[in-house]
């Protein structure tokens, strides 16, 4: 099973759509998906229409039990509406989940446990992380074998990529069996402004090997998507931002196909090599004509 955690230190970056969307495709694919909210806020939660207030267990219970079977992991997963779309909502509680788990030995890899039990029930685990570095987002990039950072092409977001950056640093100083694997992704991208463009010259200057080559447009059906309560894949799976998040989708399982084979099921597997070449490589090949006709025309 793949775990991927969006992650970021600024609210208001996509976080919470990066879930939902690639949710939605991999859904689509008829993948088994579980997505966890680790935000007290709870937005992923009341994106798919959960109240939790309404659920039995939430994440919460997760983390204070005295002990993670695999039935007691299961009580906490809610089926939603969509086939083979799973989820551990969030509550409030969460936000004392610091204060609870205080002096508690390898608080940091509950959740990696927990979903070790689970693993051959799902392709793939998406994390939605809280913005504020403590255990619950210490626990999500630790399970993780990707790291997606959401980043909004304007200023404020670029200073909050700095702090998610050096949080990497930090944790890999901590733990050097740490394995961090993030990707860039630039999103509400609006071409027509100069912010926009600024800011993703800006990432390619600072961050080209973490970047993701393309980026995610702005698109009014996200939003819209929000409010009826359902991924944009299932609202307009043509619509440019749905497919924008099926291109990061084939990209980001080309790059665990590679890193992490013994992690990737034979269905995940399976999208990208019934991909057309040319969907993975448009990018490479453009880079690489690129760069040679940049050699001929130097003076």
């Amino acid at each position: 099973m793949l775990v991927w955690a969006i992650a970021s230190q600024k609210g208001g970056v996509g976080k919470t759509t990066t879930v939902a969307s690639l949710a939605g495709w991999f859904q689509k694919e008829n993948l088994k998906v579980l997505i966890i909210d680790t935000d007290p806020h709870a937005s992923l939660t009341s994106y798919l229409g959960f109240d939790y207030n309404g659920i039995d267990k939430s994440l919460f219970d997760l983390y204070t039990m005295e002990e993670l079977t695999y039935d007691n992991v299961k009580s906490c997963i809610t089926h939603t509406n969509f086939p083979n779309l799973d989820i551990i909502v969030s509550s409030m509680t969460l936000a004392t989940i610091d204060r609870k788990l205080s002096g508690r030995a390898g608080v940091g890899r509950i959740l990696t446990h927990a979903l070790s039990l689970v693993e051959d029930d799902y392709d793939i685990a998406l994390i939605d992380c809280p913005p504020v570095l403590g255990a619950l987002m210490v626990n999500a990039l630790v399970a993780s074998s990707s790291i997606l950072v959401p980043t909004q092409t304007e200023f404020l977001s670029l200073k909050g990529l700095e702090g998610m950056v050096r949080t990497f640093a930090v944790m890999k100083k901590a733990d050097e069996q740490c394995n961090i694997n993030y990707t860039i992704i630039p999103t509400m991208y609006d071409k027509r402004t100069k912010a926009s463009r600024t800011s993703l010259d800006f990432l390619i200057a600072h961050y080209k090997d973490n970047l993701w080559k393309s980026q995610i447009p702005v698109d009014t059906l996200f939003r819209e998507s929000s409010q009826r309560g359902m991924p944009i894949t299932m609202l307009d799976e043509k619509c440019r931002g749905a497919q924008a998040y099926r291109k990061l989708m084939i990209d980001q399982l080309g790059i665990e196909l590679k890193n992490n084979k013994d992690k990737i099921t034979p269905n995940a597997a399976a999208i990208v090599s019934l991909e057309p070449e040319s969907a993975h490589r448009e990018s490479d090949d453009i880079d690489l004509v690129a760069d040679d006709m940049g050699t001929m025309l130097k003076d």
